[in-house]
């Protein structure tokens, strides 16, 4: 028996260690290439400095480098994205969870989770023969007093802003409703229970959700904001790959992604290639950052609910008086 007992324990405990070992592999991967990033960018950070992240010429000719028109190009198509995407998104979300019927419920959801794995490269494509069109019509009839605001203003290639930030959207809706879904069927069915009984209507009811899982729902639309600021192909293809900054819909500008694609393998000197590797380096960094929120987030709303127990009644509250006349 004894015998029995240690060799399990020496099992449970290689079984541990084996595991253990794959989980810090994880680890020690995303810090090898954080790491790997950084020494190979170190030629750009030591010429440009905090320069490289605010300056707005991009001239590899001239050895002149500056980031910040791809990371401008990069948050702005992402918000606009999440802007458009997220309204989207939570219907879906509170259809599917809420008011579906039970045998609509499970195709509706597959078909939606079908989105994300359509490659990029399609999405890519598709924005360039349908979306492009619509854009450049819809900057034509745009009338001339709005083409004098800058959000308008434009020339009419129908490439720019405006088609990246729909193909992103209609790219980070399967992965913000598949989630904001999780986190409404994680909530407990008694909050829904005690807005009937007060006598709130369906809707009303459905808000007591949403307001019990915002949480949860932020980190599913962070987790979304965090896909479209790492995609790479679809908007290469629709965002008009122009780096510049600016407000406007129509422009066509530049992203993070989109110019490591397009340059890296015309990087012709150190200089270059360290610029082009620390603008992955900047992406690497915010898109750890982002998941991580956004994970955080969903597992405050779905962890276990710990409900204390109730204290313990009294009894003496309760016993008849024992004294008394007669």
């Amino acid at each position: 028996m004894k015998t029995s007992s240690r060799r399990r324990s020496a099992d449970d405990r290689g079984f541990r260690l084996g595991t253990g070992f794959f989980a810090f592999l994880v680890v020690a991967l995303v810090a090898g290439i954080f790491f790997e990033l950084y020494r190979t960018s170190t030629l750009s950070l030591q010429k440009f400095g905090f320069r490289f992240w605010t300056g707005k010429t991009w001239d590899p000719v001239a050895g002149e480098f500056g980031a910040f028109p791809f990371i401008w190009g990069t948050l702005y198509s992402s918000i606009l994205a999440m802007l458009i995407s997220t309204p989207i998104a939570l219907g879906i979300a509170i259809f599917l969870s809420e008011l579906s019927p039970r045998r609509l419920r499970t195709p509706l959801a597959f078909l939606t989770e079908l989105l994300a794995a359509v490659p990029s490269i399609v999405y890519g494509l598709w924005g360039v023969f349908v979306l492009v069109p619509i854009v450049r019509s819809l900057q034509v009839a745009t009338p001339g007093w709005m083409k004098k605001i800058p959000l308008f203003s434009g020339p009419p290639l129908g490439v720019g802003m405006l088609s990246a930030a729909l193909v992103l959207a209609v790219m980070v809706i399967p992965f913000t409703s598949s989630v904001a879904r999780e986190v409404l069927k994680a909530v407990p069915s008694t909050q829904r229970e005690a807005a009937y009984a007060l006598g709130a209507t369906r809707w009303e009811a459905i808000l007591a959700a949403l307001r019990f899982g915002r949480t949860g729902i932020i980190g599913a639309v962070i987790l979304g904001f965090g896909r479209a600021v790492g995609e790479t192909m679809a908007v290469t293809m629709v965002i008009g790959n122009n780096p510049q900054v600016s407000a406007s819909l129509f422009a066509p500008q530049y992203t993070m992604a989109a110019v490591i694609a397009n340059e890296f393998t015309e990087a012709a000197d150190n200089l270059y290639l360290s610029a082009l590797i620390e603008i992955g380096l900047v992406l690497f960094a915010i898109t750890v950052v982002i998941n991580a929120a956004s994970r955080f987030l969903i597992w405050s709303v779905t962890r276990e609910i710990k409900v204390k127990p109730p204290k313990p009644v009294s009894t003496m509250a309760f016993a008849a008086p024992t004294g008394g006349g007669k």
